[in-house]
């Protein structure tokens, strides 16, 4: 749900949340509540007596991880790359050198 004044109301656990986005950014929020919800949905499944704060810290945990982890690939693909354009870099290098 939307205002006229850019104010997005997202409902979470029964509760509705009146948030503003920065300008182009209205459908992150929008995607963010999304994915919260899935998650809340989620650890629910998996543990259906949690309900309030603790269904809610359990589920941000969660995406918390998934978060670092993601963090963590993110970055050995970027050494990975990082390598392959300095082999590059160095064959490109030795065969300047060559001619």
């Amino acid at each position: 749900m939307k205002h006229a004044d850019g104010v997005t109301v997202v409902s979470i656990l029964g509760e509705d949340y009146s948030i503003k986005a920065p300008a182009g950014q209205e459908q992150a929020l929008l995607d963010a509540a999304s994915m919260l919800k899935a998650a809340l949905a989620d650890t629910k499944r998996k543990y259906p007596t949690l309900i309030g704060d603790r269904l809610l810290v359990l589920a941000a945990m969660n995406l918390c991880s998934q978060q670092i982890e993601m963090q963590k690939q993110h970055q050995a693909e970027l050494e990975r790359y990082q390598e392959q354009v300095n082999a590059t870099v160095d064959v490109i290098a030795k065969t300047i050198h060559q001619a």
